[in-house]
């Protein structure tokens, strides 16, 4: 039972403010997110006694504020905040939104990535962005060779693509590097590359955008990863099920896994071409792969064992 008489707050970031709200107390502050803002929401979150903090998933900018909400609070991660946020119904509008947060941080289940795989993780979340930058141009200047009529200009984009491809592979080696000088982190990517459909780059993605995998049941992971089917009835009408939120760019990576185990995944195979027979559309049988891939991997980070195939080949 959660525990009510629990003192949270919630906090709105934004580029150059943060709004915090406490509940249930409603008191208010903004600060300015710098130094000295953060040092006020030090000192405002002692004087509260804040026992969790609900931070917005604002791209990375909320990293910043939730090592100083740490430290006031002995212990709110940010892999929990935002977790939290995640779960805010749709219901709960915009014009609280400091509130809000601080009302779903009062609900929800702490599941920290402590120590140091929490501070790691918040080391590499920009180098991850940086490496899918560098796939977005690669495939962008792939474009331009293919639509190119000069030999000339065909050269210089085959060299382009030669020097970003280097360059990515090397990032993508110092980032593995990183998440394997942890002891907690290399289990997780061992158990995750286990899995046939998630290779090196994704299950860097998964560790690094899905903290709370491993931690979290299996309906809530996969409302995370923005796969979780949800009706659209009102009334008589019965609308079609959809996927809708989680987030983005691990949803991605998500469904290129989903792919790959769809040819290469004794099990998803099996259960791709199950899907497909009972006349299920490939996009939606797809989507259906990519749900029970990441309950799989939940799974697996759950037990700490590898992934062993149920389907046995003749």
């Amino acid at each position: 039972m959660t525990d009510n008489s629990m003192i949270c707050a919630g906090i709105d970031v934004g580029k150059s403010h943060l709004d915090i709200a406490i509940h249930p107390d409603d008191a208010r502050l903004r600060v300015t997110y710098d130094t000295a803002g953060l040092k006020a929401l030090d000192a405002f979150l002692q004087e509260h006694d804040v026992s969790r903090i609900g931070f917005e998933a604002s791209g990375g900018y909320e990293w910043r504020g939730a090592s100083a909400g740490r430290q006031a609070t002995g212990g709110a991660s940010a892999a929990s905040a935002i977790a939290v946020l995640r779960q805010e119904p749709a219901s709960a509008g915009k014009e609280r939104p400091a509130r809000c947060r601080a009302d779903c941080a009062l609900h929800c289940k702490s599941r920290a990535v402590a120590g140091t795989a929490g501070r790691t993780l918040r080391q590499v979340g920009g180098r991850t962005d940086l490496c899918g930058t560098i796939e977005q141009q690669i495939a962008l200047v792939k474009t331009f060779a293919e639509t190119a009529l000069s030999e000339a200009v065909k050269r210089r984009h085959a060299r382009e693509i030669a020097r970003l491809e280097t360059c990515r592979k090397a990032r993508l080696l110092r980032l593995e590097k990183t998440v394997r000088d942890d002891c907690d982190l290399a289990r997780r990517l061992d158990l995750l590359i286990s899995i046939k459909g998630i290779g090196l780059r994704s299950a860097l993605c998964l560790i690094i955008r899905l903290p709370e995998l491993g931690h979290a049941g299996r309906a809530e992971i996969a409302a995370l990863a923005g796969v979780a089917p949800y009706d659209d009835d009102s009334g008589k009408h019965h609308g079609r099920r959809r996927i809708q939120g989680g987030r983005e760019r691990l949803r991605k990576s998500l469904f290129m896994c989903a792919f790959t185990a769809t040819r290469h995944n004794p099990d998803l195979a099996s259960f791709y071409a199950r899907l497909r027979s009972n006349g299920k559309e490939h996009l939606c049988a797809v989507i259906a792969v990519a749900r029970k891939l990441i309950i799989l991997a939940n799974a697996i980070l759950i037990r700490n064992t590898e992934w062993t195939p149920q389907y046995q080949q003749n």
